[in-house]
C-alpha cells in the first residue's frame, strides 16, 4: 500500500466568499431512519457475539420513514396516524443451525431506541415498524467468513471514504447550536423543545446566518402568546450557542395563527409534515458540507467489521484529525481512502492525504512524521467495531 501526502492547494473553506453548512438534528426524518438504522446493526452485533463469539455478515443500511398525520394543538393535540418506518437490508439469519430472530430483534430494538431517545413519541402507538431484513447473501456470507484465515478483515465493498479537519467556524456553530438544543439540560428546562432540530448556516463575508427549525411541543405551550414567548428563548439559547456576531432566525417560516406555526404533538415533523431516508443527511462527522469534501455513502447500518463505506468514512476524519493534532505545522487535511473488495481493509487501493501546513516547504522534513500518525490510525480500522458497538462513536 502506498501512502501519498502532498500539498492542499485548493482555498480553505473558510477563505471562500460563501460557504453553506447543514446539520439534521437527533429528530429528523432523516436522521431517525440513521439512527434506527444503526441502531440495528449494533443489537445484531451483540447478538451475534454473544450467541457465536464472533459478528456475523449483515448490512442493515436501508431505512424509510413514511410520516403519519396529527393533529396538533396548544396544551396538546394527538396523532391520528402513526409513523411507519421500514427497516431493511440483509443479515445473517442462520448459523450453526441456530436461528436468529432478525425481525423480532428490529421491532424490540427500535422501540427501545425511540424511547430512550424522543421524549413526548409513544413508540408502541405512534410507530409501527416494518422489518424487511433478508437473509444476507451466500457470497458475501462466505466472503465475511474469510476473515478469520485472513491477517484482517477483507472489505467486502469497494468503495470510498473521505474526511477533513479541522471544523472551521460556521462548521463548529452550526454543530454546537443543534448539540446545545438538544442538550440534556436544555430539553429538562424547556420541555417544549421537540428533538427535530435543523440548522442552516450561510456565510456571506465574515457574517454567519443560521436558519434554525424547532419543533414545539404543544401540550408545553399555552397559547400563541406563550408561543412567541418560549420562541423568542429558544431563539436566545441558539443564539448564545451560536457565538457572537452571529445572526439566527428560528421557525422562519411562522405566520400569525395557531395553524400556521411550527406546533407539534410528538416534537417531530415525522408526525405529520416530512418523511426520511437513510443516507439522506449528516455525513459522519455529523455535518452536511457541500464547501468540503463528502462522500455519498449511507453509514449508518453497515456491518461494523468489512464494510469499508462505514469504516474508510469514519477513519477517514480521524485520521485528518490526528494530523491536525499530533502534528505541528498541519493547519488543515484532507484524506480520501478507496478500498478494494476482498483485500485487507488495512490494505486501501488509495490512501491519499492533501495537507495545508504553516511552511509548505517543510512537507519533507515533516513526511516521516505523517506517515507514522496516518498508518498508525490506518491500523486501528481492524478494532473500530469495539467503538461502534460500545456507542460513543455516532455515524450521523
Amino acid at each position: 500500500m502506498k501512502l501519498e501526502i502532498g500539498p492542499l492547494e485548493a482555498a480553505s473553506a473558510a477563505s471562500l466568499p460563501f460557504e453553506i453548512v447543514e446539520r439534521k438534528g437527533l429528530g429528523h426524518p432523516d436522521t431517525l431512519c440513521d439512527a434506527l438504522a444503526e441502531n440495528l446493526s449494533r443489537a445484531l452485533s451483540r447478538v451475534y457475539l454473544e450467541r457465536f463469539g464472533t459478528i456475523l455478515h449483515h448490512n442493515v443500511d436501508k431505512a424509510l420513514l413514511c410520516g403519519g398525520a396529527a393533529r396538533p394543538a396548544f396544551g396538546g393535540g394527538d396523532v391520528t396516524e402513526p409513523i411507519d418506518i421500514y427497516l431493511a437490508g440483509r443479515a445473517t439469519a442462520s448459523f450453526e443451525g441456530v436461528t436468529i430472530p432478525v425481525d423480532e430483534i428490529a421491532v424490540e430494538e427500535s422501540r427501545r431506541w425511540l424511547g430512550e431517545n424522543l421524549r413526548h413519541l409513544d413508540p408502541t402507538h405512534h410507530v409501527r415498524i416494518h422489518p424487511r431484513v433478508r437473509p444476507t447473501s451466500p457470497d458475501l456470507a462466505a466472503l465475511f467468513l474469510r476473515q478469520h484465515d485472513a491477517a484482517a478483515p477483507l472489505a467486502n465493498d469497494t468503495s470510498l471514504g473521505v474526511g477533513f479537519a479541522p471544523f472551521d467556524e460556521l462548521e463548529s456553530a452550526v454543530l454546537a447550536v443543534e448539540h446545545k438544543l438538544n442538550s440534556r439540560d436544555v430539553r429538562v428546562a424547556q420541555p417544549e423543545i421537540g428533538e427535530d432540530i435543523k440548522v442552516m448556516g450561510v456565510r456571506s463575508g465574515r457574517e454567519i446566518a443560521l436558519t434554525v427549525a424547532c419543533a414545539l411541543v404543544g401540550r408545553h405551550v399555552s397559547d400563541m402568546d406563550d408561543y412567541r414567548r418560549k420562541k423568542a428563548h429558544i431563539r436566545e439559547i441558539a443564539s448564545s450557542a451560536a457565538g457572537a456576531g452571529a445572526e439566527v432566525a428560528l421557525n422562519a417560516a411562522d405566520g400569525d395563527t395557531e395553524d400556521s406555526v411550527y406546533l407539534t404533538v410528538t416534537g417531530l415533523s415525522a408526525e405529520a409534515g416530512d418523511d426520511g431516508q437513510v443516507g439522506r443527511g449528516n455525513r459522519v462527522n455529523g455535518l452536511i458540507t457541500p464547501y468540503r469534501p463528502m462522500s455519498l455513502e449511507a453509514a449508518a447500518g453497515k456491518n461494523p467489521v468489512t464494510h469499508v463505506g462505514k469504516l474508510y468514512n469514519l477513519l477517514a476524519n480521524r485520521i485528518a484529525r490526528a494530523l491536525v493534532a499530533q502534528v505541528d505545522g498541519v493547519l488543515e487535511a484532507y484524506c480520501y481512502l478507496v478500498s478494494r473488495i476482498g483485500h485487507p481493509v488495512t490494505e486501501p487501493q488509495l490512501f491519499d492525504l492533501k495537507l495545508r501546513l504553516e511552511d509548505p516547504a517543510a512537507l519533507a522534513v515533516l513526511r516521516p512524521r505523517l506517515e507514522e500518525v496516518a498508518r498508525g490510525e490506518l491500523a486501528g480500522v481492524t478494532t473500530l467495531w469495539r467503538e461502534l458497538l460500545e456507542g460513543p462513536q455516532q455515524v450521523w
